[in-house]
């Protein structure tokens, strides 16, 4: 038995590798070095959806942006009880509206719902109108467009693009695992994303990114760093943006997010300076957690770089783990009919540690 399901094989896997000891991640046989800042996400979603749809065309931009169009009708239901909730949970809700069904449509549908729900919750909690899809635009392109009602720059359509495409898959993480144990009992792909999604939520996965922020702002300038660091770490705070279940060396994800950032400079909301901070605060987190946690390997994960990415995207942090389920959306897909094709309905085993019977008296 392993707490956690540490080293546990629970699958063959055609879709990505993650190697934690050589900080390695492989999309579909590419590295993900290579795929990210020079594939649009609607092709990386291709790449993986590739074997598991009879009917996959050649490219899916124009049958993406046309998903768009048809699941932007469910925003008509967003009301004041879905608006009081976090973003995460009202676009679970819109896409919770969705059809089942495991056919390529419904996976196109489930692609486009996390972009269209999460650009249209942001915008009607904070009392704007929610922007219609253009289908003739760009995944990327068209996201930035929903979320500020114009078109945005190139350079920040490319970062975007470069962010949902590092987060496509990623092994058997959390989230992927609970798409396909629900995946395989049959209950249909929108049932599998949303089990995902719940996954995804939890501050332990993909909730971590709106925190990064926090603790930015918390320690406002780059002379406050350590003190601000070796606070935290006293109170036994988690340090967001350190530190990863499987990798022992760098994420190798944060290279590319950093360099998509350092190509915002100047050219979005992010500002030269706002990148030199965080490099500073990056610098004297893993020099403190090296000194007080020498046995551990605690580097720059996903999460750090994520963060000033969308920041400087204009995404809310609240919005933050809703833009990483617009990314892994693909992998969930296609893991949920990777799991179908296989046919085995997942059923591990338990100990029971709990009390025996009395014996009769």
């Amino acid at each position: 038995m392993s707490d956690g399901l540490d080293d546990v094989v629970a699958a063959h896997t055609v879709l990505s590798e993650v190697d934690g000891q050589a900080g390695r991640l492989i999309i579909r046989g590419w590295p993900v070095e290579q795929l990210a800042g020079r594939t649009a996400y609607e092709d990386a979603a291709r790449l993986l959806f590739d074997g598991f749809f009879e009917d996959l065309l050649a490219g899916l931009a124009g049958p993406l942006g046309q998903a768009r169009a048809e699941v932007f009708g469910e925003v008509a239901a967003l009301d004041t009880g879905l608006l009081d909730r976090t973003p995460i949970e009202a676009m679970r809700a819109l896409t919770a509206r969705l059809g089942d069904g495991d056919d390529l449509a419904t996976a196109l549908r489930l692609t486009a719902a996390p972009a269209v729900f999460t650009a249209a919750v942001v915008r009607a909690q904070a009392g704007q109108a929610p922007v219609a899809p253009d289908p003739a635009l760009g995944h990327a392109a068209d996201i930035l467009r929903m979320l500020r009602g114009r078109e945005a720059a190139p350079a920040e359509v490319a970062a975007l693009d470069t962010y949902l495409v590092t987060v496509s898959d990623h092994g058997l993480n959390a989230s992927t695992f609970a798409a396909r144990v629900v995946a395989s009992t049959r209950a249909g792909l929108t049932s599998a994303i949303l089990a995902g999604i719940s996954a995804l939520k939890g501050p332990l996965h993909g909730g971590a990114p709106g925190p990064v922020i926090d603790m930015l702002d918390g320690i406002g300038r780059p002379e406050n760093a350590r003190a601000w660091i070796e606070a935290a770490l006293d109170r036994g705070d988690r340090l967001m943006g350190f530190g990863h279940r499987i990798y022992r060396v760098r994420d190798p994800r944060a290279d590319a997010l950093k360099a998509a950032v350092r190509k915002l400079v100047g050219q979005s909301n992010v500002a030269h300076g706002r990148l030199e901070f965080a490099e500073a605060v990056e610098a004297a987190a893993l020099a403190i957690l090296k000194a007080r946690k020498p046995d551990r390997s605690l580097d720059t994960n996903v999460e750090f770089y994520t963060a000033l990415l969308l920041e400087a995207l204009a995404f809310p942090p609240t919005a933050f783990t809703c833009v990483f389920a617009m990314g892994r959306v693909a992998g969930w897909l296609a893991h949920a009919r990777e799991q179908l094709a296989g046919g085995r309905l997942i059923r591990p085993q338990s100990v029971y540690v709990g009390p025996q019977p009395k014996a009769a008296a």
